[in-house]
């Protein structure tokens, strides 16, 4: 790497690091600021306890944060790069020498795409073994949640309900599963079965949910739900476990409406085979496109930006700023408004791939005709 290169990117990691923490950190003062009530509810814990509560908060939500402000971060950082340069009149001095200012951001596209490889890492195998963490009220203390368990589906198509799911113990309290079979009627299910228990434990190193019930005769908690068949003649029969890929880390994720966010792709992939309503359907495959798109949309973002920054009078810089942040502005809001439309009725069609993709289609060529047309 020449001298030069190393310069620019040097230029743009401190600018980098400047941007995120400038902005994550508002990000949580923000949040913090809003929902300090709640993290002090309950205040017999002790200061010590809420101060780690929140500080642990936040060190996971940095991941989420870290994904939604990527694109607007390292924008800011090329800014805060080639202002540098630019103030110093550093790219008259480089163009002065015969180098291409295509070629100055040779090492800012460079470390964009390795940081936009880390945003994938982050979103598909950071965040979503950290989502029954991420999905964490603010009044939560940790370990100690509950959720109420409306109708979750698995693997086997079965509907599962319960009054509450505790975190702490893994358990489902008065569960009820529904067993369901498809019909030849689209959409329509046939329920063959059900599974009533007094609670039902996650059992870690079997991977099933153990079933236990009380005896009507004694009250005595018995290790075995109660299974009743439709149509069989045998009656109501004990059953000790439930089979099922759906798991106790995955309960908190699934009670939360916006849960798929949290899932990483081969995730959306299985939720998708369910094939539950039509709406989850659309939900689930704007999720699995905008995956796609996303970190494509983050740097497109980037490559509008850099031919608008590559300017060489320091008078014409702050133009050059605020164009760049308007375009990509307008690339953020687009974006943030398809992902709305995406699960919407639009021209009586549901088009969650058409709007993932727009963006893209839209600022693409946008990028290309400012690359194209950059003074060297």
């Amino acid at each position: 790497m020449k001298i030069l290169d190393r310069y620019v990117a040097k230029n743009f990691l401190i600018g980098y690091c400047i941007a995120f923490c400038v902005l994550v950190g508002l990000r949580i003062i923000i949040d913090l600021f809003v929902n300090l009530d709640e993290f002090t509810q309950n205040n017999d814990l002790g200061t010590a306890v809420i101060l780690k509560n929140i500080f642990i908060f936040y060190c996971l939500n940095c991941t989420i944060y870290f994904r939604d402000f990527a694109g607007m971060i390292t924008v800011v950082a090329a800014a805060f790069s080639f202002g540098k340069m630019v103030r110093y009149n550093e790219l008259v001095v480089v163009m002065a020498s015969g180098v291409s200012l295509k070629r100055i951001i040779g090492p800012i596209v460079f470390l964009a795409l390795i940081l936009t490889g880390v945003l994938v890492v982050d979103q598909e195998f950071i965040i979503p073994p950290l989502a029954d963490k991420l999905v964490r009220s603010h009044d939560d203390v940790p370990g100690q949640e509950s959720y109420r368990v409306r109708s979750i589906s698995d693997d086997k198509d079965s509907l599962i309900f319960s009054l509450r799911f505790d975190v702490e113990t893994s358990t489902l309290h008065n569960p009820t599963i529904l067993l369901r079979r498809p019909t030849s009627r689209a959409g329509i299910w046939e329920v063959t079965g059900r599974i009533d228990a007094e609670k039902a434990v996650y059992n870690n190193k079997t991977g099933r949910w153990d079933l236990h019930s009380r005896s009507p005769e004694t009250g005595e908690l018995l290790a075995y739900g109660l299974l009743t068949e439709r149509g069989s003649r045998k009656g109501v029969q004990p059953i000790p476990y439930y089979a099922s890929d759906l798991t106790a880390k995955d309960i908190p994720v699934r009670c939360e409406a916006e849960h798929k966010t949290l899932l990483s792709l081969r995730q959306l992939t299985a939720l998708a085979a369910q094939k539950t309503k039509i709406r989850d359907m659309a939900q689930l495959s704007s999720q699995k496109h905008f995956r796609i798109t996303d970190p494509l949309i983050n740097f497109i973002m980037l490559m509008i930006s850099l031919p608008i920054l590559v300017c060489r009078d320091p008078k014409s810089m702050k133009t050059a700023v605020m164009i760049s942040f308007a375009l990509t502005g307008a690339c953020f809001i687009l974006s943030f408004i398809c992902k709305i439309l995406a699960t919407e009725v639009v021209f009586d069609k549901v088009m969650p791939e058409l709007w993932a993709w727009l963006p893209v289609f839209i600022f693409l060529p946008i990028a290309f005709i400012e690359l194209d047309s950059m003074k060297t």
